[in-house]
């Protein structure tokens, strides 16, 4: 099979979720953990940093990758979903997978992963697993694909935990509670490995305790480690001063990822990186911390997250896909100056839009739309759903589309938002 044709069988003989949604979750580490050990088990190869979380994951596993990089270790990095290339989920020092690694690898177990009956995110943790020990990775972060407890990336014995936070999300498949999906974020604590949570809330830090305890875990607050006391964009990148309360220590830090929202996901993974240069065999330097900050984005080529795609009018896509998600997007529009704003918006089906809808902003035109994929909410649907909300404006099939119709709308001091969901942004891109 060439590069076109494996990526064919990937998407369509292996239930994906990105394209069946709940039909293709299948909980349990069982699958995985045949398929890592016919592989000869290449995930104990190499130290690993465990990120789970409802929002941020994507940023803080990219920052402490980059901050890694930094440090002089052969870093790995999977995250999930891809925007435009399947092989941004498995970097090695921010280089992808390449295409002839991915085609060896599935005709090499392609029989092995239709008797397993994999899942295509099972198997694809297991193929970043094989080529980080291929690639004589030294540590490799992980992002968790959905929940934690029975996520497939939980065969890993991480040196650290990070829990970025916790939202209502995938509710029919996680549970209809903060206090159930925690529990389910929670189980990616393992003995006696400490669990760094990013945002400490009271309706669920409990849960998280107790799973702590049960593991004889300790649990580490962020917010209680760092604290940011000033924050403002400067240029293309956002100044944050930081303080650490243990020394009172002074860290003035530039990162290259937009966004208000990075306030708390910089305190995460300075929390993250402090453990681990204090508490691992890892070496992280004051130098490796700021120049992985500052080149973050560049480093991972991490896109989507409040990046700007034009300036006049100004153009930003974000992936936030969840209410806890667009609620800060929302907060985030309000503090962007602009005259008229237009929104792109368009959602999969499975998306819980009555908590989602009601936080978008009611004085912007929307340009309701769908991307190319099977889950998405028709377009002509949405637009019903969001009038319910007092949300208005009009239905345009296609992404391109959408945004060429918001472009001719808008004038100069206008503002494009285009959003979500991740295909769209993926789409715009």
């Amino acid at each position: 099979m060439n590069y076109t044709q494996t990526l064919e069988f990937l998407f369509q003989s292996l239930p994906a979720f990105e394209t069946n949604g709940a039909m293709a979750y299948k909980p349990g580490l069982e699958r995985i953990t045949a398929f890592c050990r016919h592989l000869g088990n290449p995930q104990r190869n190499f130290f690993t940093i465990h990120v789970a979380g409802t929002n941020g994951k994507g940023s803080v596993a990219h920052i402490i990758a980059s901050v890694l990089e930094q440090a002089g270790y052969r870093t790995g990095l999977f995250t999930s979903p891809h925007l435009q290339d399947f092989r941004e989920r498995i970097r090695v020092d921010g280089e992808m997978i390449p295409k002839q690694k991915v085609v060896n690898f599935v005709d090499k177990h392609h029989d092995k992963m239709v008797e397993l009956e994999l899942s295509f995110f099972e198997m694809t943790a297991a193929m970043a697993f094989d080529y980080f020990a291929q690639s004589d990775v030294e540590v490799a972060v992980i992002e968790t694909g959905l929940g934690g407890r029975l996520d497939a990336t939980n065969i890993i014995v991480p040196i650290l935990s990070v829990i970025t936070n916790i939202g209502l999300e995938h509710t029919g498949l996680l549970g209809d509670t903060l206090q159930k999906i925690a529990a389910e974020k929670a189980g990616i604590i393992k003995k006696s490995i400490p669990v760094i949570v990013g945002e400490a809330d009271i309706r669920y830090n409990e849960v998280i305790e107790q799973a702590a305890a049960a593991n004889k875990s300790h649990v580490i607050y962020a917010e209680q480690e760092f604290v940011c006391e000033d924050h403002r964009p400067e240029g293309n990148r956002q100044y944050f001063h930081l303080r650490r309360t243990r020394d009172n220590r002074d860290f003035d830090v530039l990162l290259d990822l937009q966004g208000s929202y990075q306030c708390r996901n910089i305190v995460t993974a300075s929390a993250a990186i402090d453990f681990l240069h204090e508490e691992t065999p890892l070496t992280i330097s004051r130098r490796a911390y700021l120049e992985g900050m500052c080149c973050a984005a560049a480093n991972t080529a991490l896109l989507g997250r409040w990046q700007t795609l034009a300036e006049a009018p100004l153009t930003v896509c974000d992936t936030g896909h969840n209410a806890h998600g667009i609620a800060y997007v929302a907060e985030q529009l309000k503090a962007t100056p602009h005259k008229a704003l237009y929104c792109v918006i368009g959602f999969v089906r499975d998306k819980d839009l009555a908590h989602i809808l009601p936080l978008l902003p009611h004085d912007a035109h929307y340009i309701f739309t769908q991307a190319h994929s099977e889950r998405s909410l028709p377009a002509a649907e949405l637009t019903a759903k969001a009038a319910i909300y007092g949300l208005h404006g009009e239905a345009v099939e296609e992404v391109t589309a959408a945004i060429a119709r918001a472009r001719e709308l808008a004038s100069e001091g206008d503002m494009i938002f285009i959003g979500g969901s991740t295909y769209v942004v993926g789409e715009a891109l």
